[in-house]
């Protein structure tokens, strides 16, 4: 008896907690202030955003991380990487400074762009926590884009940014820095004195670079930093938190695969880094005054992707392709304008061994319904299948014996490879050398990058001498239609003088 009243809770006491609306109450949104041009991306937004932009905003940084990657893997110096990048972040991912408007940081237009910075940040940072290959691109990505972004703001506002990080740097006292004065002047390389810079005291392990460079001295597991190198030491903690960060959210990815609104599209963005099929849109790769017909096709394939010249040229010497090969071209030779009539023309000219019934009864059909003249479902619209992209070629199907589709650069043996792009005029043994490193190391639209780079250098240097390069955008090529009209439009440059 005794037992029992000890042991009773009183009902009216008892707490009235129902977990159900505990753990799925209504979170609380706010708006967050960005001070800050730059940002560490320490804490998680929490302001609501519409669906659209959730992913029109990851694949703007998605497109300048890709192009950043690129640069890299092409060993392009720093001035050329700054002189790539500037156009494309002003295109795609804005960062004003506070001195560009009298409000400053209050100004609607800087908070937005801030705001879109910091969220497309984080929604990347979901795509890319999946694996271990993909946390370590996005950060190397993301630790050169802070780079060049803390490089260029403002020197005032790059110092309030690093005095609110409050970074537990310890300061070197003057009797430390004296007793080791002569190290520190013979590890730092352009130090005459040790008292011409303030110095701090930090883990090796957090200034790799400056270890690796062998620029500072090491004593007792600390690193003793001047104050000029306070890039080094800046980037180093944003490359740990980050790392860190994506870590910790590769653990919680699992809690989303019940979301059906955001795992398709963070699914798509993390498939698709380096080239992102997202950036091209209907009706990209049509050129304006081209001569596009069933005749013109032969002397336009000099301006084809690798991939779409090979299925051309197995086409004139076979007369045939099969299935896929042929939708693969036909959607291509529908990208850059071919209309309906003269790509039915087109293919009924190139099977020279069939009769008319023969071609009408097993092959127009495909054709038009490529076109979205016939069939339901994708074609009621009359639009039929988009122009596929590099990622969609390199991802479907693998050709099996006697198809030609696909991508030359992934799907053919290397020496195939090099005997292809042989017959095409690429003979350089340099460029060749590159081509084989890329494929090697999987880098394919890399290759085929390199590849259009150097069939067009006069040209992409006069652009840039002559200042046209703006009317026609040098960034990576993702999508073969694109490929085309890049190629069309610097060599019509090279034949038609420009006036002032």
């Amino acid at each position: 008896m005794i037992r029992q009243e000890f042991n009773r809770i009183d009902p009216k006491r008892r707490a009235n907690l129902n977990y159900k609306k505990t753990q799925f109450a209504t979170p609380t949104f706010k708006q967050q202030d960005y001070p800050y041009r730059l940002n560490f991306y320490d804490t998680p937004p929490t302001a609501e955003i519409t669906l659209e932009q959730f992913e029109q905003w990851a694949i703007d940084r998605l497109k300048i991380l890709a192009e950043i990657e690129a640069c890299s893997y092409r060993n392009k110096t720093a001035a050329e990487t700054t002189a790539h990048i500037t156009p494309l972040l002003q295109k795609f991912l804005p960062l004003s400074a506070n001195t560009s408007s009298p409000k400053g940081a209050a100004d609607p237009r800087i908070k937005n762009e801030r705001q879109k910075d910091h969220y497309s940040h984080f929604i990347l940072r979901l795509a890319f926590s999946a694996t271990e290959d993909l946390r370590r691109r996005f950060a190397r990505a993301e630790t050169m884009l802070f780079r060049f972004r803390f490089q260029a703001d403002d020197s005032r506002e790059r110092r309030a940014f690093i005095d609110s990080l409050n970074l537990d740097w310890e300061s070197v006292g003057e009797d430390e820095r004296r007793e080791l004065s002569e190290y520190l002047v013979a590890a730092t390389p352009g130090l005459r004195r040790s008292d011409e810079d303030t110095w701090y005291k930090v883990d090796w392990e957090r200034v790799p670079e400056l270890v690796e460079r062998r620029s500072v001295f090491l004593s007792k597991g600390k690193a003793y930093v001047p104050e000029r190198e306070q890039l080094s030491m800046i980037i180093a903690e944003f490359t740990a938190r980050l790392e860190r960060a994506l870590e910790l959210t590769s653990r919680a990815l699992p809690r989303l695969d019940e979301d059906d609104r955001l795992s398709p599209i963070l699914n798509h963005l993390s498939k698709n880094f380096g080239s992102a099929e997202s950036v091209y849109t209907e009706g990209e790769g049509f050129v304006d005054g081209a001569p596009i017909t069933a005749a013109s096709i032969d002397p336009l394939s000099q301006h084809f992707p690798l991939c779409m010249r090979s299925l051309h040229m197995s086409l004139r010497k076979n007369n045939h392709l099969k299935h896929f090969g042929r939708l693969q071209y036909t959607l291509f030779l529908k990208g850059i304008g071919l209309s309906l009539e003269e790509c039915i023309l087109f293919w009924r000219q190139s099977f020279k061994g069939f009769t008319d019934e023969e071609f009408n009864s097993r092959y127009k059909y495909n054709v038009r319904h490529a076109y979205g003249d016939v069939g339901g479902d994708i074609n009621r619209r009359g639009r039929g299948y988009p122009p596929y992209s590099c990622q969609k070629i390199l991802s479907d199907t693998n050709p099996g014996a006697g198809q030609t589709h696909g991508c030359p650069y992934r799907h053919f043996s290397v020496d195939n490879l090099i005997g292809l792009l042989q017959s095409t005029g690429v003979n350089d043994k340099d460029l060749l050398r590159g081509v084989r490193e890329d494929v090697e190391k999987t880098r394919y639209h890399i290759a085929c990058n390199r590849v259009f780079e150097y069939t067009h250098k006069a040209e992409i240097k006069r652009a840039k001498e002559d200042g046209s390069a703006g009317e026609i955008e040098l960034d990576t090529i993702v999508h073969p239609n694109t490929y085309f009209k890049r190629s069309y439009l610097l060599k019509q440059l090279g034949k038609t003088p420009r006036t002032a």
